[in-house]
């Protein structure tokens, strides 16, 4: 079994009330694919920049991940700087610099298009659908999404939903695209919107997967699954990606 991750792989300045760290590798790609590594064999398309070296591509190789799909192009890799000094369950964005990620056409190498499973990560909803397209023959497709292009890129967010049997959101990304503050409503909301089964992830408490018609019978109740709690967290960037790549992984 085969997981392809199409997403993004940056640099990432991050400040929380443990510290900080400048510099270090992230981006959904990333997170995604060691998550996934721990369970199965994991591909990536994603494109980085001339200051993207043979030491950063290291840290995913050495899991087994298949960077074959890792594009090179001339220019800096994205660059993004947030801090958790507010809120550990969410970023205040300090800068992004999308660098060569913001001409990024995702290129599937031909010995990718054979993988079982597909993870849609956070990048326009209309390269979501161009890649989905292409890989037809995947059994599943998972997916993820966040405010901007819930506010900004609807239409073409509406249309990549039909094509996604899971989608993985938080609580706020499913009541703003949902149009609603209760979150059994705007699940179902967003279950009619195509994807078979909703992911909504609550931070420090957990998550809830909600079952569409489509999937599983009518009626199927959502299920909670609690998180562990933690005594000291230092740096909670990645945790929804990571938490993707175990769930489609495992």
């Amino acid at each position: 079994m085969s997981i392809l991750a199409v997403g993004s792989i940056a640099f990432d300045n991050i400040a929380t009330p443990s510290g900080r760290a400048d510099d270090v590798l992230g981006g959904s790609a990333t997170y995604f694919s060691l998550a996934a590594s721990y369970f199965t064999d994991v591909r990536v398309v994603a494109v980085v920049g001339e200051d993207f070296t043979a030491k950063e591509e290291e840290v995913l190789t050495r899991r087994g991940v298949d960077t074959r799909g890792i594009e090179r192009a001339k220019g800096k890799t994205f660059r993004w700087g947030g801090n958790y000094f507010e809120n550990l369950n969410e970023a205040k964005t300090e800068f992004t610099d999308l660098n060569v990620f913001e001409q990024f056409q995702p290129q599937i190498p031909e010995a990718y298009l054979d993988s079982q499973f597909l993870f849609l990560g956070n990048i326009h909803p209309a390269l979501q659908a161009i890649v989905r397209r292409k890989m037809a023959n995947v059994r599943l497709t998972g997916g993820d999404t966040m405010n901007y292009w819930i506010n900004g890129s609807r239409n073409e967010l509406l249309d990549t939903l039909k094509l996604v049997d899971v989608l993985l959101i938080n609580d706020g990304e499913a009541k703003l695209l949902a149009g609603e503050t209760n979150l059994p409503r705007a699940a179902r909301r967003v279950l009619g919107m195509g994807p078979s089964a909703l992911v909504i992830k609550h931070g420090e408490y957990g998550a809830t997967i909600f079952f569409g018609d489509r999937m599983f019978h009518e009626g199927a109740h959502p299920f909670r699954a609690p998180a562990l709690p933690i005594e000291e967290v230092k740096d909670p960037t990645g945790a929804g990606d990571s938490f993707a790549g175990g769930f489609m992984g495992y």
